[in-house]
């Protein structure tokens, strides 16, 4: 379980006091709360009901921005302008554009999907939830293994050891379910689910089909890309799916490797040798650049490689470039050719039973028909602007069409393509809305985890040398919390980097290693908000 958090003030909104978000919290202020909400959904924090209508037909939501319900057909999806087959069609099945289309129907909007493989898209099938059954796994494995922590905990646990296959099984059943319930989800609030690949044929018009059959073509209001991402494989890497493969094969587990390399040491990386580790393997990371874990908060980044990196059976090659790498055949083991990365110097080959690519991921946009609309992607990726509008060659906004998520690169994180659908969908809808994206927090689901939301120290005081304002920073060990000394898990740092903009306004950042409970996160903001309060600048924190 991770906790992370990140304010801001600015424009503020009021909030009313609910029945549960602040009465167990011993700093409670007494006046009605003002919080900005960045792509959160109201209803999710209580501050606006839904209700099911007893009639067949429908619900009745509420919200506190109109004094009128919007109602939104079960049945028939809402009712489409005349011109229009839909009010809006989302290309792309994945959470982004899921979130989009339960967003758009509860707004009255008549909504379909078009989906060219499974709906849940990345995330739900080869990503964030077989990879979370497999961390789980490896978190139990790797507390059952711990004889020193079991003893101390004063239990006695026998020799642990797994099934290859019925771990496979646990993380694509979980898929599988997932899958199931976005797709029923989908169906109950009667969103029309097109199957095929999609492509914009023109303005507010789409086209898709199954291949060596007719195209479909479909007009809509307004267009959503998500259409996501697929892993990032440089040249020179032979990729067979067995001995060299991606994430994607890596979550089948098909083997369990006795020395395999990562490539890349960033989110996918770390996540994959904790479930290798934990499984037997010996890990070798080999990174480009100077440092593990490059896009951490360094002082995060250090801590997790003397947690995470140093006591287990993982070494490292930093600095350098996999040039080549040659699957395994007839016998031979999976061979990969290292150069530095400065000078380009071969330094050495390594020979191991497998490889996994985690090189980050490249946009999935080939194929999309966006030359009709005279739009040229960046390095595969759809150029938008804040509000995910998509923009074409010569700097004009495309009427209607919009692009989240993966493709359009802004922030690669499947809840990030659910927030950004959720904006867009209040834009079409007549509420402008532009997401917040330093509110959107990320997490490593390692054991211990590491969740951070906001700027990284470097990054903040960069910041801050070139707008002019001063830069805090405020930390705690997780050695002073009780909880965490109960589950003999002491080693971890919560860190906040804050920094004072304006006079009414501050912009909190987080980086926190460890299993922490939202008390812990309450007790650490309790703990720095004296020196907050003294200054008399507003601020608030929502724990649930």
């Amino acid at each position: 379980m991770h906790s992370s958090f990140s304010l801001s003030l600015s424009q503020p909104i009021t909030v009313p006091r609910s029945n549960h978000a602040f009465d167990s919290i011993p700093f409670a202020p007494s006046k009605p709360i003002n919080l900005r909400f960045c792509g959160l959904r109201r209803e999710t924090l209580g501050f606006s009901s839904l209700s099911r209508s007893h009639s067949r037909r429908g619900l009745q939501l509420h919200t506190t921005t109109t004094s009128k319900g919007i109602s939104a057909s079960l049945a028939d999806n809402g009712s489409p302008p005349k011109s229009f087959d839909y009010d809006l069609i989302i290309i792309g099945a994945g959470v982004g554009g899921h979130g989009a289309a339960l967003h758009a129907v509860e707004k009255g909007l008549k909504t379909a999907i078009i989906e060219g493989d499974v709906v849940g898209g990345t995330c739900v099938n080869r990503g964030c939830v077989p990879s979370k059954a497999l961390l789980a796994v490896s978190g139990r494995m790797r507390e059952l293994q711990s004889e020193h922590h079991m003893r101390a905990l004063g239990l006695q646990v026998s020799a642990a050891g797994y099934d290859r296959q019925g771990v496979a099984d646990h993380a694509n059943n979980l898929a599988s379910k997932i899958r199931n319930n976005l797709t029923n989800s989908l169906k109950a609030l009667g969103v029309d689910i097109l199957t095929g690949l999609g492509a914009v044929l023109g303005p507010q018009k789409v086209k898709y089909g199954k291949a060596g059959f007719p195209d479909k073509i479909v007009t809509a209001k307004d267009i959503i890309i998500a259409t996501g991402s697929v892993p990032f494989v440089p040249k020179g890497i032979e990729v067979d799916g067995k001995t060299v493969i991606t994430s994607d094969h890596a979550l089948k587990l098909e083997f369990v490797p006795d020395w395999i390399v990562i490539v890349g040491s960033g989110y996918i990386g770390l996540e994959f040798s904790d479930v290798y580790t934990a499984l037997g393997s010996e890990v070798t990371f080999v990174e480009a650049l100077d440092q593990l874990m490059p896009g951490f908060d360094p002082e995060i980044g250090k801590l997790a490689q003397r947690v995470l990196i140093n006591p287990r059976k993982i070494d490292y090659h930093t600095g350098v470039f996999a040039s080549k790498i040659t699957s395994a055949k007839e016998g031979k083991p999976v061979t990969i050719e290292l150069i530095d990365a400065k000078t380009k110097e071969h330094k050495d080959t390594l020979e191991v039973d497998a490889a996994l690519i985690a090189t980050g991921r490249a946009p999935f946009t080939n194929g999309l028909g966006l030359e009709n609309i005279n739009v040229v992607t960046q390095r595969g990726f759809v150029p938008v602007d804040d509000r995910m509008r998509v923009i074409d060659a010569d700097g004009n906004l495309v009427p209607h069409l919009y692009c989240i998520g993966d493709a359009n690169g802004k922030m690669m994180l499947a809840h990030a393509a659910s927030a950004q659908g959720i904006s867009v969908v209040e834009q079409v809808t007549g509420r402008d809305h532009v997401l917040n994206h330093l509110s959107i927090p990320a997490a490593c689901f390692t054991h211990p985890e590491i969740s951070m939301v906001g700027l990284t120290e470097p990054q903040a005081r960069e910041k801050g040398e070139t707008e002019g304002f001063e830069v805090s920073v405020a930390k705690t060990s997780f050695k002073a919390n009780t909880k965490a000394l109960a589950e003999n898990e002491g080693e971890g740092l919560a860190k906040v980097t804050f920094l004072n903009c304006f006079p009414s306004s501050i912009v909190f950042s987080a980086n926190i290693m460890q299993i922490v409970d939202c008390l812990a996160v309450v007790v650490l903001l309790k703990w720095i908000a004296s020196d907050y309060l003294s200054r008399a600048v507003p601020w608030q924190f929502i724990g649930t």
